[in-house]
């Protein structure tokens, strides 16, 4: 089944359907979650789960969305503010964390080889990316982590299209300007694996 269909199907109350749809967006929703804020992973993954229960109990009134995983990433970050907004969860600042873990296998050593070497080059960037203003840093992540388009952007930062294209292209602009265009190239295929 496709996305939609799964979606169709959960929305009839198919089990299975919503745990696939989980099992397909979590790891996106917390990668995405944890680049909006300094909060601790257990506030993300909170706010993650609050999402899913919530489609769950709204799952008869809930329309089909073009794209399952941008309807998830938008309902997320709204969570994320509202919670924020009314202070209800403490959040600290993190220490570096490794998120290389949500999409590398432990024991293929040559992986964890090509990872030690490109460590310093990530960090460094990473470095560089946290000087960004805030929407520029989020319009980079939608559109090269979460591979999502220029509307997709523009409806998850309520901005219109150009404002999107404006945001990526003003980030990428001043990294480009910071560093090397071929070792931003190598961090976005990097990223991405």
């Amino acid at each position: 089944m496709d996305e939609l269909q799964l979606w169709t199907a959960f929305q009839s109350g198919d089990e299975d359907a919503y745990t696939q749809l989980y099992q397909l967006h979590i790891r996106a929703m917390y990668r995405y979650g944890m680049s909006l804020v300094a909060a601790s992973e257990a506030f993300v993954l909170d706010c993650v789960h609050d999402v899913f229960t919530e489609i769950w109990v709204k799952r008869t009134r809930l329309s089909t969305p073009a794209n399952v995983r941008h309807y998830l990433l938008k309902a997320l970050k709204i969570r994320i503010i509202h919670l924020l907004e009314r202070k209800e969860h403490p959040f600290r600042s993190l220490a570096e964390t490794d998120y290389d873990a949500l999409w590398t296998e432990p024991d293929d050593l040559e992986l964890l080889e090509e990872l030690e070497a490109a460590n310093s080059r990530k960090d460094r960037l990473q470095r560089l990316i946290a000087q960004l203003p805030p929407r520029q840093q989020e319009a980079l992540k939608l559109r090269f982590v979460e591979n999502m388009n220029y509307d997709q952007i523009g409806d998850v930062m309520d901005v219109n299209h150009q404002s999107a294209k404006n945001l990526v292209f003003r980030a990428v602009e001043k990294l480009r300007g910071w560093i090397i265009l071929p070792f931003l190239t190598f961090f976005i295929f990097f990223i991405n694996k």
